[in-house]
């Protein structure tokens, strides 16, 4: 008890100096102390001058009590339109009412306009970076995959039967589910023309040309997409937001070999075998069309079915599909591993990298369509 009376802040006005009302402070302002009623103290003075003068003496100790006092001070002279001085604070109390006076925000500067040419020349610099940083990772991925086959390169087994189970088995379900009803709309789609010219057996071999060379291909590589080149982009950029890739190179471990490798050589094995999954039920769901709709029987849709269908349309579903999971690996990878620093960035990350990754799968597939056209394939 004491202590808490020694403990005391002390306030009170002191007569006029030059013109202005002496406000005097002093003792120990700290939250610990007994502090005098500041609205008190201030209606004490009943005819206050136009300026105060805020004097400063023998102040033991103070924290942000004081703080608080002073801005209340402030408000109740500039309530009454009078000057408030307090040059002989302590320079750290000072500093710190000028901090707490400063603005929340800073007023943010107005971008420059840029005119027609200006945007286009802009974008086209964006567009050239873009490129740039594209083609370095690539070629990073190209030296990561050199040092792999000449077994130097910093990979666990372990990881990549990880990311294999992730995008082979577990993607199972979501391609039969979507390739069994791509066939099921080919098949209506086909037979709503055929029909009129009696023709209903050949739904067999549209739906089979469709899936193994276009469908089949295309929509498990746009299942993946969502799928794993989002998971992707999330797993590295959230890594990346943690500071997890900067303590992998720091400990000396390559992020692309013990990273990006294992999900890109997993995409590369899984995918042409989810192709060869989706094209066998996009066929069966053409079938049940063709024999619970059209009264084909099973025997005579597989004959049709595997009569038109060649080699060269199989294998060139299966080479779509390695290219498109190097095109989701690529750039799910790549958009993780440059993201941003926060939670914000890495769904920003994954979002461009899924919209990219499904132009990139739509610009290949038609490119590769039109070479075998081209070449008679």
């Amino acid at each position: 008890m004491a202590e808490a009376d020694k403990a005391q802040a002390q306030l009170a006005w002191a007569g006029l100096q030059d013109g202005a009302a002496v406000l005097r402070l002093s003792g120990s302002w700290t939250l610990a102390a007994r502090k005098p009623d500041l609205l008190v103290v201030w209606r004490s003075l009943a005819d206050k001058p136009a300026a105060l003068q805020l004097q400063v003496e023998a102040l033991e100790a103070w924290d942000s009590s004081l703080l608080a006092l002073l801005r209340r001070l402030q408000r109740l002279a500039d309530e009454e339109q009078r000057e408030l001085r307090h040059d002989d604070l302590p320079e750290g109390v000072r500093r710190l009412l000028r901090m707490a006076a400063a603005p929340a925000a800073e007023e943010r500067e107005e971008l420059p306009r840029f005119g027609p040419v200006s945007r286009l020349g802009l974008l086209a610099l964006h567009v050239r970076d873009a490129l740039v940083e594209a083609c370095s990772f690539c070629g990073e991925v190209l030296l990561a995959l050199g040092r792999l086959l000449r077994g130097r390169a910093c990979l666990r087994r372990g990881d990549f039967w990880t990311a294999l189970m992730q995008c082979g088995p577990g993607a199972l379900p979501i391609v039969a589910l979507i390739a069994s009803l791509v066939g099921l709309i080919l098949a209506f789609v086909g037979a709503a023309q055929l029909e009129a010219f009696g023709a209903q057996l050949y739904i067999a071999n549209m739906v089979a040309i469709g899936m193994t060379r276009e469908m089949g291909a295309l929509m498990t590589a746009v299942i993946m997409a969502g799928r794993t080149g989002a998971a992707y982009a999330a797993e590295l950029g959230s890594m990346q937001a943690n500071e997890e890739i900067d303590a992998l190179k720091t400990f000396g471990f390559p992020p692309l070999e013990f990273l990006v490798l294992p999900r890109l050589l997993a995409l590369l094995v899984s995918m042409p075998l989810l192709c060869v999954f989706a094209d066998a039920l996009g066929i069966l769901g053409g079938f049940i069309i063709g024999a619970g709709v059209f009264d084909i029987s099973a025997p005579l849709y597989l004959n049709q079915s595997l009569e038109l269908i060649g080699l060269a349309d199989f294998l060139l579903g299966v080479v779509k599909s390695l290219v498109f999971a190097l095109l989701i690996g690529l750039i799910g990878c790549h958009h993780g591993l440059a993201c941003g620093r926060n939670a914000q960035a890495v769904g920003e990350a994954t979002t461009r990298a899924v919209v990219r990754i499904i132009v990139a799968l739509v610009v290949s597939d038609a490119l590769i369509t039109l070479i075998c056209t081209q070449l008679g394939i």
